[in-house]
């Protein structure tokens, strides 16, 4: 992971972003429907955490290392390094199968999104098909006009932000990645803020 810069997480709480996401996200899933779950991209743990406090049997990649050390704190078993683009599962879990997928707050950041859900794709299959739940940040005529009114593209979309989001994802372009891959949409959620302005959206399709 030569490009890569570590996030440099030095706790295992919640984070801000999942002060919203996380209940959300929780209603989308059910113990008899999602009984296996990896999140992609987990970082330090806590949404692994909520998933097994609540129930559920999840794991987690992350290519951060200190995201991944916080997170072993919670259990080492279930939390693995793993650079998202390489397109592989962690040694430890490739003898498991998942018929859920989660990726929060990750697709925005990846210069190879395609990519990415045919690897969400493949985990999926392996299982015989399930379920994939991605989160973004929002974006909408609505919002977008009120970020240009209020003069707030720079700090929203800011180049300077290393490791920062490089993909802008709407409802219909996130669908429409989804879809050309062979997903079925079934679920779009707003959360965190008023409707159309949302802070960010949740998605969930099967395959």
């Amino acid at each position: 992971m030569p490009d890569y810069k570590d996030y440099g997480f030095n706790h295992a709480a919640a984070t801000y972003v999942h002060g919203y996401i996380a209940a959300p996200v929780l209603n989308l899933l059910d113990q008899q429907v999602n009984q296996t779950i990896l999140d992609l991209g987990c970082g330090n743990g806590a949404l692994v955490k909520l998933f097994v406090e609540n129930g559920f049997n999840a794991y987690g990649t992350d290519a951060s290392e200190s995201g991944i050390k916080m997170a072993s704190q919670f259990s080492a078993d279930r939390f693995a390094v793993k650079d998202l683009s390489i397109g592989e599962l962690p040694d430890k879990f490739a003898q498991l199968t998942f018929d859920t997928v989660t990726a929060t707050e990750v697709i925005e950041h990846l210069y190879d999104p395609r990519k990415f859900i045919q690897f969400c794709k493949k985990i999926l299959l392996k299982n015989g098909g399930g379920e994939l739940i991605l989160t973004t940040p929002y974006h909408g005529y609505i919002k977008n006009v009120m970020l240009s009114l209020f003069g707030k593209w720079d700090s929203h979309a800011n180049p300077l932000w290393d490791g920062g989001h490089i993909k802008l994802w709407s409802k219909n372009t996130l669908t429409q990645l989804l879809t050309e891959q062979g997903f079925t949409v079934t679920n779009f959620v707003g959360c965190g803020r008023i409707p159309y302005l949302w802070k960010s959206m949740i998605i969930k399709a099967k395959i």
